[in-house]
């Protein structure tokens, strides 16, 4: 049974012996809380969440000033809580980090901000979480967090013409931040699509990078109101590409490497905005951006990378990780460190692992898995709720 409250924002410990619990979660965003609440309902009560940000829903803050979600109200409801607006409206960011802070406060879950960890490790059966504030010991590790974590900047950024301002997009807010003149959008993605929009006013804008396509239908409009957006989302994207199906392992390989497609912007939006469409820009040219098809854009006196992140899990100091950087695992559980877990991941399960319901539906196997893991320690299995896909995890 969930309580009603504050947030627990637990002091740090004041003592030099590591502070023990159960379930650490990393992590206080859609996924943390998710799994906080999955936990809870399995019956698990020695948990904490930990979060580098000073409250519920700073990353979310944290984003452009008109960002808006790119699923609508009727998709973005964690488990036990629906979201507190008409089921077709798409959500700003800051209603987002609101229904994220009001989640944590309303089922009273233990998180603990402003600690960010700086070293994973596993000493015999627990694991070692260094923080900023303090040591932790746990039988049971989540990483819940997004492999969006460290922007990626190509090298040759630093010949840019010092004139020029560059901003990374994870840092961007509003075009208030920009210097007079054209702008150039590298990265053709849905960030990039986006912000391009946002800055056309009164300037010239280029997006370069690859084409990613488009979602075939407006994903604001009336079809996807009626059948279309929950075919695609719910059918499609959840329930088809997974895992489990041969097309999702087909698209999986594509997903964790591409950008995706373009889905509340339009192409032919961004045309009629004015934004010229140009190659992906291979270098510098005379302090200026120079692209494939051998253009040099001398009139740029702003750059917005969109060109992408990197995990950001060097913090985790176990051999882990894939040749491509990403962790092994198999629907979250990873392969290599019993007891260790992720939500969060792109493609975790499904196509719709990084979106809200997909990170619920992903959490609860997570908690699933911690709660089984932990009956067969403890000699009893009796009792769990164990969801589809969910294994009962050996103790090693």
């Amino acid at each position: 049974m969930q309580t009603q409250g504050q947030p627990q924002h637990a002091p740090p410990p004041q003592a030099e012996r590591p502070e023990h619990v159960d379930v650490l979660v990393i992590g206080a965003g859609q996924a943390g809380l998710a799994v906080g609440w999955h936990l809870r309902e399995q019956g698990i009560r020695s948990f904490l969440l930990l979060d580098a940000g000073p409250e519920v829903g700073h990353v979310w803050r944290s984003r452009w000033d008109s960002l808006r979600l790119f699923t609508p109200a009727k998709f973005d409801s964690l488990a036990g809580l629906p979201f507190p607006a008409p089921p077709n409206d798409f959500p700003t960011k800051d209603e987002m980090a609101d229904y994220l802070e009001s989640y944590a406060r309303h089922f009273a879950l233990p998180v603990r901000p402003s600690t960010r960890v700086t070293r994973l490790t596993k000493s015999g059966e627990s694991f070692v979480v260094e923080t900023t504030r303090g040591t932790y010991e746990a039988a049971e590790v989540v990483v819940a967090m997004a492999t969006y974590q460290v922007p990626v900047t190509p090298s040759f950024a630093g010949q840019l013409d010092p004139q020029i301002r560059q901003i990374q997009s994870i840092d961007y807010r509003n075009p208030g931040q920009l210097a007079e003149g054209d702008v150039l959008l590298v990265g053709a993605g849905n960030s990039g699509a986006e912000i391009a929009l946002d800055v056309k006013a009164g300037r010239r804008v280029w997006l370069a990078g690859p084409d990613t396509g488009e979602v075939p239908f407006r994903i604001g409009g009336l079809a996807a109101r009626l059948l279309l957006g929950r075919l695609m989302l719910r059918g499609i994207f959840h329930y088809l590409m997974t895992v489990d199906t041969p097309i999702g392992r087909r698209v999986r390989p594509k997903a964790l490497h591409r950008a995706a497609p373009l889905i509340r912007t339009r192409r032919a939006e961004l045309t009629k905005a004015g934004i010229v469409r140009v190659p992906r820009v291979t270098g510098v040219a005379s302090g200026a951006p120079a692209l494939a098809d051998g253009r040099i854009l001398e009139s740029v006196r702003n750059v917005i990378w969109c060109t992408g992140f990197q995990p950001g899990f060097s913090w985790i100091d176990m051999p882990i990780f894939d040749s491509h950087g990403d962790p092994r695992h198999d629907r979250g559980i990873a392969v290599d460190v019993p007891g260790l877990y992720f939500v969060g991941l792109n493609f975790l399960y499904a196509f719709s692992s990084t979106m809200i319901h997909g990170v619920s539906r992903d959490a609860e196997r997570i908690a699933s898995a911690i709660a089984a893991r932990r009956s067969v320690a403890a000699g009893s299995t009796r009792g769990l709720t164990i969801p589809s896909g969910a294994s009962l995890p050996a103790r090693v």
